[in-house]
């Protein structure tokens, strides 16, 4: 059997953490089976067996990083032991031939070269003064050839005196050649030296500690950047009328526990409307693509989904051709395994938009930043009783809940995305139309 490699468990992973092994070595594993978690730089998953036999050999421990393609463990079958470290010098010898004669070996040579040769140190051509020819630039202005003026200029206007090309005798720069450089732009900024690698900020005891980042938080760390730098977002906001949607929450879960229909959420119908706005408005389901903007044929729904080290988002496949129970459970069997590490890559990868909702978690209201190439994503909040002026122009006590829409004005405009809200707003103030 072949030697199993670090599997690619996401479209930008390019390595992955080898978390913890479920099997020991020389345990029987079957095709599958879970025999290990691979932090990605997206979730943390369980990885399954390829394969039926042995765990013969693990060449990774637990907490190492590996690159996508690294073998990281050897599943034989019955009697097959895992490759030695020996058989892989020996098959690289074998393409020699007795008639071959080998070359003469770099310490020989080095061995005939006179000791003097050895220990006197050579000067590089860089240093080397030729006639008639004007030497480089030395590291560092202390070694530039300038007048005192010169420098008194340079570090007026912040020119590096060593990108200055001099035209004073032996190359010297002058005032003059300072000014023309900073006038044309063409010296280079002075660099801030970088700090060493391996040089951390010290942290004073009882202030604080350092927490290094997971592969998941930098890959969230990157994908930030990727959105909310080059991505243009701009912001819609509508507060919902959500009476009508607590009533019909309230009479489904009056159905009782048993009942499908009393398990489903205000967030299904969240969910609901916003795929079945999204047909309606097919224009928002797209994404943008260089010289072009791809719109989607399905609705598939991505929905954000926090775990311990961050935030995950499922894919509800083809929404639209689902009703609002089936997008009800599939919300929940999809939240359940990703916060138990059981996803699948294919399950997370792509989607048309996002709903992310901080509403069960007391947030009032808030804007998200958009999970590219998506064209916008969905920040729902919680539902408030607030004062509310009915059509009798009478305060009386109303439920509010606030959506905010980020959009990519690349794909999206103001008035396009008015209008998919304008939809929504309409399905979840009238939650029987989700019923249908």
């Amino acid at each position: 059997m072949p030697e199993i490699q670090m599997p690619k468990l996401s479209d930008t992973m390019v390595e992955g953490t080898l978390v913890s092994w479920k099997k020991k070595k020389g345990d029987k594993v079957s095709a599958g089976e879970v025999i290990a978690e691979i932090e990605t730089d997206k979730a943390t998953m369980e990885w399954e067996s390829p394969e039926d036999g042995t765990l013969a050999e693990i060449y990774v421990r637990e907490g190492e990083k590996v690159n996508v393609g690294d073998k990281i463990a050897f599943i034989g079958g019955e009697g097959e032991a895992a490759p030695t470290k020996e058989d892989a010098p020996e098959k690289e010898e074998k393409p020699q031939t007795g008639t071959e004669k080998p070359a003469p070996a770099k310490p020989k040579e080095k061995e005939t070269a006179p000791p003097e040769e050895k220990k006197k140190p050579v000067e590089s051509p860089a240093k080397q003064e030729q006639p008639g020819r004007l030497p480089p630039p030395a590291e560092g202005e202390a070694r530039v050839k300038a007048s005192p003026v010169a420098r008194r200029v340079a570090a007026e206007f912040g020119v590096d005196l060593s990108s200055v090309q001099g035209t004073g005798p032996e190359g010297r720069v002058t005032e003059s050649d300072v000014r023309a450089a900073a006038k044309s732009k063409t010296a280079a900024p002075q660099k801030t030296p970088a700090p060493a690698k391996g040089s951390a900020p010290s942290v004073k005891l009882g202030e604080g500690t350092r927490i290094q980042l997971s592969g998941m938080r930098k890959g969230i760390a990157e994908r930030l950047v990727q959105s909310k730098a080059p991505i243009p977002h701009f912001y819609l906001n509508i507060n919902i009328d959500a009476g009508p949607l607590m009533a019909a929450r309230a009479e489904l879960k009056s159905a009782g526990e048993g009942a499908d229909a009393s398990k489903i959420t205000v967030n299904d119908f969240v969910l609901k409307a916003a795929v079945v706005a999204a047909v309606k408005v097919p224009r928002v389901n797209a994404a943008f693509d260089g010289d072009s903007i791809v719109q989607y044929a399905d609705v598939d729904l991505g929905i954000a989904v926090a775990i311990e080290d961050g935030l995950l988002t499922p894919v509800i496949r083809a929404a639209q051709n689902k009703s609002l129970r089936e997008i009800s459970e599939a919300a929940k069997d999809l939240a359940s395994r990703a916060r138990n590490k059981r996803m699948k890559p294919e399950e997370f990868h792509g989607g048309s938009f996002t709903v992310s909702n901080l509403g069960g978690m007391g947030i009032d209201s808030f804007s998200a930043v958009i999970n590219p190439p998506q064209g916008f994503i969905l920040a729902v909040g919680k539902i408030d009783k607030v004062p509310v002026v009915d059509a009798s122009d009478q305060i009386v006590v109303g439920h509010r809940m606030s959506i905010w829409m980020s959009c990519d004005h690349r794909v999206i405009d103001g008035a396009l995305g008015a209008e998919y809200l304008k939809e929504l707003r309409h399905l979840l103030e009238n939650p029987a139309l989700l019923l249908v």
